[in-house]
């Protein structure tokens, strides 16, 4: 699989990566058999580059990626930290940082964490050079090899971006959310900072698989968090309303090449954004790891797909997402 290098990370990761939201929690459950083997797979496929959270079921998707880990060192892990408390500027604070970073150390089984990414703070942080600092020193200390930042918005993003030492920032980027390619994606190429695209089959709406008869889980996010009632709705459907977003599916579904799946389409759309270092889908099973791989292998996609997919934003998308994040 093709490896893109991540300038203030150092190191290359593989253009289609593996988000592990799935296999910790808000997706419905995960027989921790089925968890591994989705894992196993993803690594068998060529992906190098895994991305979890202290929070995804309160850790158990660190401990499924430490576990990995220890059966292939070679493969690189990215966690996030700061979404155990109150979203508060103040609680992002150096005894926060430390409990949780011993939390992602012990959970994962490494001395050193190479990645960690605050997980959507709440707007004061990117202005505190204080949190900045602390990084530093975390580094410093041996703690961390690399920090991030996971943001809701644009203009989050740039702020972030605009840290001399912020190695990566991961952005929601996908066939419904096309802001970040205006100014974010340009100023990240500029700084050498690794664009990270998460959510991009829209929280599965871009598998095409779903219609107005399609239920999830009491336990699953797309159910619980429609209208944002736990988090930032634009993690859900990317904060695309369901019934819009099944009019852009039917819509796109018309730019695909025969042999090619609906979400395969999507993340070689997100692949071929100048900028993008990786891309996470997430999975639930072997199965879907490997057709997301392969996305991988497919030829850029040709100019006219490029502008359909912008057309159906426009006419559909655009006024839902593009003011707000």
């Amino acid at each position: 699989m093709e490896q893109r290098s991540i300038e203030r990370l150092g190191r290359n990761v593989s253009v289609v990566g593996l988000g592990t939201w799935q296999l910790g929690a808000d997706w419905g459950s995960v027989d921790p058999g089925d968890a591994e083997a989705t894992l196993e797979a993803a690594v068998d496929a060529g992906i190098t580059f895994f991305d979890t959270a202290d929070v995804y079921g309160d850790g158990r998707s660190e401990e499924f990626s430490g576990a990995l880990l220890k059966r292939h060192p070679e493969v690189f892990v990215a966690t996030k930290m700061g979404r155990r408390v109150e979203q508060l500027t103040e609680n992002y604070s150096p005894e926060n940082f430390r409990t949780w970073n011993d939390r992602s150390r012990a959970k994962l089984d490494v001395a050193t964490l190479d990645l960690v990414q605050l997980h959507c703070p709440p707007d004061g942080v990117y202005d505190s050079d204080a949190v900045f600092r602390d990084l530093d020193q975390m580094v410093a200390d041996g703690r961390i090899r690399a920090y991030g930042v996971s943001v809701e918005t644009c203009e989050q993003a740039l702020k972030a971006i605009a840290r001399p030492r912020v190695a990566s920032v991961q952005i929601i980027l996908n066939c419904f959310r096309l802001k970040p390619l205006e100014q974010v994606l340009p100023a990240a190429r500029e700084a050498g900072v690794g664009i990270i695209a998460r959510v991009p089959l829209a929280s599965g709406m871009l598998s095409g698989r779903y219609d107005r008869n399609t239920t999830f889980a009491p336990d699953d996010h797309r159910n619980y968090n429609r209208h944002g009632e736990a988090f930032d709705v634009g993690e859900t459907f990317s904060g695309v309303p369901y019934e819009v977003g099944l009019e852009a599916v039917e819509a796109l579904k018309r730019l695909v090449d025969p042999g090619v799946t609906l979400a395969q389409f999507a993340l070689r759309w997100v692949i071929d954004q100048p900028g993008v270092s990786t891309v996470i889908p997430g999975a639930r099973n072997p199965e879907q790891v490997r057709a997301n791989a392969a996305a991988a292998a497919l030829a850029p996609l040709r100019e006219e797909q490029l502008e359909g997919v912008a057309a159906v934003y426009d006419r559909l998308l655009r006024e839902h997402v593009q003011d707000r994040w």
